[in-house]
C-alpha cells in the first residue's frame, strides 16, 4: 500500500513541478486507481502484486469511496458559491457598460458617428419589431448584436419549414415552436445584454396603442397591408418614427415613415392597397432566400442611425435594391395633404 501511496504523490507534486494542468493529475491518479483495482480482482490470494499493494480490494473500494464523496461535496459546495455570488451582484444600472459589453461592442464606440454616446443611447433604447418572419428576423438579430436595450416582438405565427429558406433566425429543430420565442432564443444565446420581450399574438387594434406607447421606435415587416396600415396608424398617433421594408421576387424596399418631423406616413404613399393580384404575397410569387436578410439588415443599420443620430436616415425617400441585377436607387417621396391618418384631412 505505501508503494501505491508513493506514487500517487510523486504523480501529484512531480506533476505540479511541471505545471502539469489539475485535470490531467487527476486523470493520472484515476489511472493508477484503476489499475490497482484490476490487480486485486485480475490476481490471485498471496500474489506479490497484490501484497505490495494493499492485499485486499475492500481497502481501496472503501478510499475510492471516499474520495468520492469530498470531490461531490466539493462540486455541490462550489455550484452553490457560485450561485450566490452571481445572485450578490448589485443590478447595472442604465447606461453602464459592463467590461464585457465594451470589448463587445469596441468596433461601434471607436466610430466617430456612434461612439460611447450612440452606444449608450442603444442601450437604452426600446425598439418594437412587428413580426418575426424574413424581414423581422435579421433584424432583430442585428439589433440584438448591436446592442438595443429592449427589443419587443409580436408575431402570433409558428416557425414552418418553408420559412427556413430566409428565415435564418430561426432553425429546423424548432418548426412547430412560436416564432417569437425561437426568434428570443437565438437573440439572448447572440447578446445575454439585451431584454426580449416576446409577444405571441397578433397586432390588434385594442392593444396596439397601449403596447406601441412602450417603445421608441418601430420596425415593420409584415407582409399584408391591412397589419401595414394598422401599425402606422398606431405610429403617428404616438409620434413614433416608423422603419417599414417590403419584398417581392428579387426587389426589396424601405424607408423611414415620419411626419412627425416632416417625413410622409406609410399611407401616404400607399393611399390604398393593390388588388391581391397585384401584389402577390412571398408565398405565391416567391422570393429569394438572402433578400430579407438584405432588407431587414437595412432596416436595423436605419434603426441603428435614427438611435444614435449617426448619418442621415431614409426620411422623405424611398430606397430600392434590386438583387437580380444587382442594383439600388432611392426617390424621393413627400406628404400627402390629404392624407387621411397624416394630413390636413384627417379625421379630429
Amino acid at each position: 500500500m505505501l508503494l501505491v501511496l508513493t506514487m500517487a504523490a510523486a504523480i501529484w507534486f512531480g506533476g505540479r513541478f511541471l505545471d502539469a494542468p489539475k485535470g490531467v493529475r487527476l486523470g493520472f491518479l484515476g489511472l493508477l486507481f484503476a489499475t490497482v483495482l484490476a490487480i486485486h480482482l485480475a490476481l490471485p490470494d498471496g500474489h506479490p502484486l497484490r501484497a505490495a499493494t494493499g492485499e485486499s480490494a475492500a481497502l481501496w473500494l472503501l478510499i475510492g469511496r471516499a474520495v468520492l464523496v469530498v470531490l461531490g461535496y466539493r462540486a455541490v459546495l462550489g455550484a452553490l458559491r457560485k450561485r450566490a455570488e452571481h445572485s450578490a451582484k448589485p443590478p447595472q444600472k442604465p447606461g453602464i457598460f459592463s467590461e464585457s459589453e465594451l470589448n463587445r461592442y469596441a468596433r461601434h464606440i471607436v466610430l466617430r458617428e456612434v461612439g460611447g454616446a450612440g452606444q449608450k443611447a442603444l442601450k437604452e433604447a426600446r425598439v418594437l419589431v412587428i413580426g418575426a418572419g424574413g424581414l423581422g428576423a435579421p433584424a432583430l438579430q442585428y439589433l440584438a448584436a448591436a446592442g438595443v436595450g429592449t427589443i419587443g416582438i409580436i408575431d402570433d405565427d409558428v416557425v414552418e419549414a418553408a420559412n427556413l429558406q430566409r428565415q435564418v433566425i430561426h432553425k429546423d429543430a424548432r418548426i412547430g415552436m412560436a416564432k417569437v420565442f425561437s426568434a428570443q432564443s437565438e437573440m439572448e444565446a447572440q447578446n445575454p445584454f439585451v431584454t426580449v420581450r416576446p409577444y405571441h399574438r397578433r397586432l390588434t387594434a385594442d392593444i396596439a396603442a397601449e403596447l406601441f406607447a412602450e417603445y421608441d421606435l418601430v420596425l415593420d415587416g409584415t407582409d399584408n397591408f391591412d397589419t401595414r396600415y394598422l401599425v402606422n396608424r398606431s405610429c403617428v398617433a404616438a409620434g413614433l418614427p416608423l422603419i417599414s421594408g417590403a419584398l417581392s421576387q428579387w426587389e426589396g424596399q424601405l424607408s423611414v415613415f415620419d411626419p412627425a418631423r416632416g417625413a410622409p406616413c406609410y399611407q401616404c404613399i400607399f393611399p390604398q392597397a393593390p388588388a391581391p393580384h397585384l401584389a402577390p404575397a412571398c408565398s405565391e410569387a416567391g422570393v429569394i432566400g438572402p433578400l430579407p436578410g438584405v432588407v431587414g439588415a437595412m432596416m436595423a443599420v436605419e434603426a441603428v442611425k435614427l438611435l444614435t443620430g449617426a448619418g442621415a436616415v431614409l426620411r422623405g425617400e424611398m430606397l430600392i435594391y434590386d438583387a437580380l441585377y444587382g442594383e439600388s436607387r432611392k426617390i424621393s417621396i413627400a406628404p400627402r395633404a390629404d392624407c387621411p391618418v397624416c394630413g390636413s384631412a384627417k379625421p379630429a
